[in-house]
């Protein structure tokens, strides 16, 4: 298969003498239109002269046919006036009224029989006045471009004089346009040809290396890479740079990728080990009651793990894009109150306050059990992470454009140089783990509530300082006729 550099030259080449034969064409179309225009333009002009001859000759020999009621003219052809005819460069053919030759030029005598029998069966198609009639002769050497015109005297048409003028050399190619056409142009063509061939030569040598460079950094162990080029060109430092940026993210995405891949191996294998130990015990434990224990630790491993599934099963279809949200209109001040009265017993459980200060009557459109989730999720992590004698405090407040679901705790707090990663996967900072181990979950709650705000149109955001407590803050946007019914009041 040839190459693409081959391809484009073999276009550009053929481009060139598609558009080189074109002008060419056009050019000898053109010539010959307008050298035949000249060639028809002699002719008619010689055809006028010879006839202002032949009358003139009339003139000084004209003789009567004596009869009873009229006189006629005829045509004379005299000896002085052949001479004059024959002086004519063209072929010169004189007819009388019948159309029997009375005048033939040496030119017309010295045609072959063939010929001149071609040329006076052309003749009677040959209108006087009218256009030019081109003849190829049978040889094929020569073509002649006959004009015939009337010779009128007052009385009436006499005959006709026909001039004939050959076009072969006059509609010949000139010599410079050959010599431009067969010399110069193939050789202008072929250092065409050469400049494209090279230009696209290292063209196709930046590409190669943009192809080796990829190829070396698309085994996955190299993604620290990045591309570059000298002078390649606008073209070129686009593509390099939008490949930059894939390679970018490709990094980013493998790094996430394996670090999930680390942390749900080790969320699985503490369960997984814990499970087998329990089941291990129940089977070797003479006591029924020891044996329900174990029994029981294994069903509650089984349920964590259970947990650890659906949340992953969560974030994969997120990520996939199959948003599992089913919108309709929701009441969000019940909702809110729902999620309170399940706060106030897990904060009961936990010495910890809970509040609900303020609520909003605002119905938006989403999925209910999903906002309950979020909701929940918030709450839920700041009584987990706030100790004994600490106080949770939930809102819903109504703004211009959108509502906000407020939970702020008086915890353990987060480092600021942790909170821009309290949204990943998997992530708990050392200092909760280590606190609240007793308490940790899987580090999937807040990467499951981000989702799901952002699949309302909303976010999720957290301002926290390590020892004085969170602040997380859901923003949803409010229904079109909401804002319409709000702007009108």
């Amino acid at each position: 298969m040839a190459s693409t550099r081959t391809n484009l030259t073999a276009a550009f080449v053929a481009g060139l003498l598609t558009v080189t034969g074109g002008l060419a064409l056009t050019f000898w179309t053109v010539r010959n239109a307008s050298v035949y225009e000249d060639i028809a333009r002699t002719a008619s002009t010689q055809a006028t002269l010879a006839e202002a001859l032949i009358l003139e000759a009339g003139e000084e020999a004209q003789r009567l046919v004596v009869g009873p009621d009229r006189a006629r003219e005829s045509i004379f052809i005299t000896p002085r006036l052949g001479a004059k005819l024959n002086s004519f460069p063209g072929y010169v053919l004189v007819l009388d009224r019948r159309g029997v030759p009375l005048f033939r030029s040496t030119r017309v005598e010295a045609l072959s029989e063939a010929d001149s029998a071609l040329l006076a069966e052309q003749l009677g198609n040959l209108p006087a006045g009218g256009p030019a009639l081109l003849l190829s002769l049978e040889d094929g050497a020569e073509r002649l471009l006959l004009v015939a015109r009337d010779i009128r005297m007052p009385s009436g048409s006499l005959g006709k004089v026909i001039v004939g003028m050959e076009t072969g050399n006059a509609t010949a190619l000139p010599r410079p346009m050959v010599v431009a056409l067969f010399f110069f142009a193939p050789i202008a063509i072929i250092l065409a040809a050469w400049g494209a061939w090279t230009i696209l030569g290292l063209t196709a040598q930046r590409i190669e290396k943009i192809t080796h460079d990829v190829a070396a950094i698309s085994d996955g162990r190299s993604l620290h890479r990045r591309l570059s080029i000298e002078k390649g060109g606008e073209e070129f430092e686009q593509l390099v740079a939008t490949l930059n940026a894939m390679i970018e993210r490709l990094e980013t995405s493998f790094l996430g990728l394996r670090r999930f891949t680390a942390d749900a191996s080790h969320e699985l294998k503490t369960p997984l080990a814990v499970l087998r130990a329990d089941v291990e015990r129940a089977m070797n434990e003479p006591s029924q009651s020891e044996r329900m224990v174990a029994l029981e630790e294994a069903l509650h491993e089984t349920t964590r793990m259970a947990d650890l599934v659906e949340s992953l099963l969560t974030l994969a279809r997120a990520d996939e894009g199959r948003f599992d949200i089913h919108r309709e209109p929701i009441e969000l001040k019940p909702l809110v109150e729902d999620v309170y009265e399940t706060a106030l017993i897990l904060g009961e459980a936990a010495g910890v306050s809970v509040n609900l200060p303020f609520t909003a009557d605002v119905t938006i459109m989403g999925d209910r059990t999903r906002l309950r989730q979020l909701f929940l999720n918030l709450v839920t992590n700041a009584i987990k992470y706030t100790p004994p004698g600490g106080k949770v405090d939930i809102g819903l407040g109504l703004h211009p454009e959108n509502v906000t679901f407020a939970v702020r705790d008086t915890g353990i707090g987060i480092a600021a140089a942790d909170v821009p990663y309290i949204f990943e996967r998997f992530w708990r900072a050392d200092r909760v783990r280590s606190r609240m181990s007793e308490r940790g979950g899987f580090g999937l709650g807040l990467a499951i509530s981000q989702w799901i705000a952002q699949a309302h149109g909303g976010t999720l955001t957290a301002s926290s300082r390590l020892g004085r407590g969170s602040l997380f803050t859901v923003t949803l946007p409010l229904p079109k006729t909401h804002l319409k019914n709000m702007k009108e009041s």
